[in-house]
């Protein structure tokens, strides 16, 4: 397991983490849109470890129990509450703040909301991705901006085999068109004014990034498989599966995380030769039934039971999802460093953790030990063929 390691190799590991790649990150300014969220606050977390100057720009927190809030975030970076499709507020972001790369993570992230709530999820989905993609297009300082959508970009078509970067997108609920409107939209403007031939703005690189269903600590999100058996559990109730038999490609939020990190010093440094579009999935092995989930968590936790509560007339969700990760592993040398089993012993660790002390030491240890693997592992190697 990547987390058996004592206090004194967490400290040498925090200290060599402002050594990846290269020493890159180190004193460059970041923002990132939609830092107090789930894996917005795993990735500011990462970069100020490696000495990058990091602002952030988002809503509030959604509970005083988030990721954000217990790991103090707001005493580590520049913390901005904003909404992603307040134009002028954002513009002054980036006009403050200077910053050279820009992660976009600001989204209504729930599939199930988005029929709630099916405007809000289109604008802030769409039209807060034109609204970076300009200030990124307007501001002198940016060279490099990654796009994060989903998974569920893509035209769902319940097949077997991981879909590619260039298979079709589209979406059935609003929350996945919303996705794949914003792949068309960051497709556009880096055609149209990123292009190293023609582009206005040609000097800056933009690529988009899809992610399988991420999970870690501090994450309590409405109608996530994870946090939904967290509170069932704390509350000993028995945990409600809608659909026991739906199939996704699950991952710790570390993965995708790192795939975004290593994309971005890669534009950076080579340009063009790296934009485009990005999966970032888990191995077949880790895309297995929600059931299956449900039992590794509840034996984990040690003890606790779920029910099956399918709904006869429910809300439409695809039942069969993965990814094909083959470009991301031969192109950036990226790959999955843990399996199903690690990914949810990591996320337990946390939730276990929170209630009696501070997860800001377990956050960096956890994030220590995997970059220390993907270190060993030779991952900031120089990889051939693009």
């Amino acid at each position: 397991m990547l987390l058996e390691t004592g206090e004194d190799a967490m400290e040498e590991m925090a200290i060599d983490l402002k050594k990846m790649f290269g020493g890159f990150y180190r004193g460059r300014n970041i923002l990132v849109t939609g830092h107090t969220g789930f894996k917005g606050s795993w990735l500011c977390l990462w970069i100020y470890l490696m000495g990058a100057r990091v602002t952030g720009y988002a809503l509030d927190p959604a509970t005083d129990r988030d990721n954000f809030v217990l790991c103090g975030l707001r005493h580590r970076m520049v913390d901005i509450r904003g909404d992603i499709r307040d134009e002028a507020r954002l513009k002054q972001v980036f006009d403050l703040y200077e910053p050279e790369i820009v992660f976009h993570l600001a989204a209504q992230p729930i599939v199930r909301r988005s029929y709630e709530i099916p405007e809000e999820t289109f604008e802030t989905n769409v039209l807060g991705t034109v609204r970076v993609l300009e200030n990124i297009c307007l501001s002198h300082t940016v060279k490099t901006g990654v796009m994060v959508t989903s998974d569920k970009c893509y035209e769902n078509r319940e097949q077997l085999w991981g879909y590619r970067e260039g298979d079709m997108l589209g979406g059935y609920d609003p929350y996945s068109a919303s996705k794949g409107c914003a792949e068309l939209v960051t497709a556009s403007y880096r055609n149209s004014f990123f292009n190293a031939r023609s582009g206005k703005y040609s000097g800056k690189y933009i690529s988009s990034v899809r992610a399988g269903n991420v999970i870690g600590g501090g994450d309590w999100s409405q109608d996530r498989l994870i946090p939904d058996c967290i509170r069932a559990l704390q509350l000993h109730r028995p945990i409600e599966i809608r659909n026991p038999e739906s199939v996704r490609p699950w991952q710790h939020v570390l993965e995708p995380l790192y795939g975004y990190l290593l994309l971005a010093y890669k534009m950076t440094e080579q340009g063009t030769r790296y934009t485009g579009s990005w999966n970032f999935g888990p191995d077949f092995e880790s895309t297995v039934p929600v059931g299956r989930v449900a039992d590794m968590l509840v034996s984990l936790w040690g003890g606790g039971e779920w029910e099956d509560c399918s709904e006869h007339i429910a809300l439409h969700e695809a039942s069969l999802l993965s990814l094909d990760c083959t470009k991301a592993k031969t192109f950036l040398g990226w790959k999955p460093r843990m399996d199903l089993r690690q990914a949810l012993e990591y996320t337990v660790e946390w939730y276990r953790t929170f209630r009696r002390e501070d997860v800001y030491p377990l956050c960096r240890r956890q994030i220590a030990a995997y970059c220390a693997a993907c270190m060993s592992a030779g991952e900031n190697s120089e990889p051939q063929g693009l």
